[in-house]
């Protein structure tokens, strides 16, 4: 088939270069509503018009499902004050496409601070949906509270270790891996011994003709590692699935469409239904980004996920909640995170503080996803108290455990008083790329 210049070089350009395309291999994806899927086929997208509806994938083999992620369900700040609103409308979606979908697969953050009431609202909007089952996979989130223990309860009663498992569908075989429990140095995602090895096992049995789907939270290849936006040890996991003809990889995290292909294997992550997240260096840091309001729902969606019986690949098709095409997303990102720097541009950016003494309160902060100042220093007999400004939650965590607060939510503070001398270095528990440091005499 024929290609035009414009895929040939994204194709190109994503098999060569880095994989994190920035623009042209968006250009080659197209939105539900056109009523086009691409196929891979080889690496080479091939368009062809959905059509047949339920009757005609019956008789194929065929079936579609949807992978949503990033509901953020309790986070009500100005990227987006009403995500349970925005969840729904990925639900109405989802029960209006032209081929209703088997399944569907969640990949994580369903909530922003894993409360109880927050879970219970993630399945009130799901029960609103066309019925069909529902497959989870933990994010970050999900597990800050408890180590992802009421995730376990409600979501993973069948999964095995910390909620990896696995099941089979018309002939393809879903693996739901978990890579959130033990974030890395740098905010990376581990999958972890135990976990590798059930992989390997689970997937002994199975020809290499058969179709693979993996879903997890964080991307299984190093989309930006200065944003912790990778796996640490997913080139183990990757190594037990080479074998296979299709192996199809999707993920959240990043909030935004980003796609990658290695041989059979091609990797795609979503859109959040919460909010955007900047494009990788256009912004300090990662975080909820605000984009104007006619224009939020318009970076947020799903993504409908085809497989035709008798062909290799499975197409992508991703849908935005607002009618822009995925390939206007990066665009619209771009322009908010460069109106986001500009207001920002002069504001203090937190000089160390020098000698605060004995019995002295020395007042801190968290913004844009840094410790502000990263390194202060005070007597002995003072304490820090940490504000939290950002619009995500963070943590206060000693490299040695000598103090840890719980979950801050914004405007929340932790405090700790210091009664011997010493350097103190502490991070951030759900973002360890976030480092500071309080130095005592």
């Amino acid at each position: 088939m024929r290609q035009t210049k414009t895929v040939s070089e994204a194709v190109k350009k994503t098999q060569q270069g880095d994989g994190v395309d920035r623009r042209g291999f968006l250009k080659c994806m197209a939105w539900a509503g056109t009523g086009l899927v691409w196929t891979m086929a080889g690496g080479v997208p091939v368009s062809r018009l959905i059509a047949g509806g339920r009757q005609k994938m019956r008789e194929t083999g065929s079936f579609t499902f949807v992978q949503i992620s990033d509901s953020h369900i309790g986070f009500d700040k100005g990227a987006n004050p009403d995500v349970t609103a925005t969840f729904q409308a990925a639900i109405t979606k989802i029960n209006a496409l032209p081929v209703e979908p088997d399944l569907i697969l969640h990949t994580g953050d369903l909530s922003h601070l894993s409360k109880p009431q927050q879970f219970d609202t993630v399945d009130q909007v799901l029960k609103s949906a066309k019925r069909k089952q529902v497959f989870y996979v933990p994010g970050e989130h999900d597990v800050a509270l408890d180590n992802g223990r009421q995730f376990l309860e409600r979501y993973g009663k069948h999964t095995q270790g910390g909620g990896w498992h696995s099941f089979d569908h018309k002939g393809v075989h879903f693996v739901g891996l978990v890579n959130v429990l033990d974030l890395k140095a740098g905010g990376l995602g581990q999958l972890g011994h135990q976990q590798l090895e059930w992989l390997d096992r689970d997937l002994r049995g199975y020809s290499s003709s058969t179709p693979v789907v993996v879903f997890a939270h964080i991307p299984l290849w190093t989309v930006y590692p200065e944003w912790g936006w990778g796996t640490q040890d997913s080139a183990q996991a990757l190594s037990c699935l080479r074998r296979f003809g299709s192996v199809t990889v999707l993920n959240g995290h990043i909030h935004q469409i980003m796609q990658k292909v290695e041989g059979n294997v091609t990797f795609h992550t979503a859109l959040s239904t919460a909010f955007p997240q900047p494009v990788p260096g256009t912004a300090q840091a990662p975080g909820p980004l605000k984009v104007p309001a006619e224009q939020l729902r318009r970076v947020l969606g799903i993504a409908d996920v085809n497989y035709v019986g008798g062909e290799h690949h499975l197409a992508l098709v991703d849908a935005t909640l607002g009618g822009a095409r995925p390939a206007e997303v990066s665009g619209i990102l771009r322009k908010a995170a460069a109106a986001a720097a500009s207001a920002a541009h002069g504001q203090a950016g937190g000089s160390p503080a020098t000698g605060a003494a004995a019995g002295a309160v020395v007042a801190a902060a968290i913004g844009n996803f840094s410790f502000v100042p990263r390194e202060l220093a005070v007597r002995m007999g003072a304490a820090v108290e940490w504000t939290n400004r950002d619009d995500t939650p963070h943590t206060i965590t000693s490299d040695d455990d000598l103090f840890s607060s719980p979950l801050m939510d914004t405007n929340q503070t932790f405090r700790h008083t210091f009664s011997s001398a010493g350097r103190f270095l502490y991070h951030c528990k759900l973002h360890p790329t976030m480092t500071g440091a309080v130095v005592v005499a």
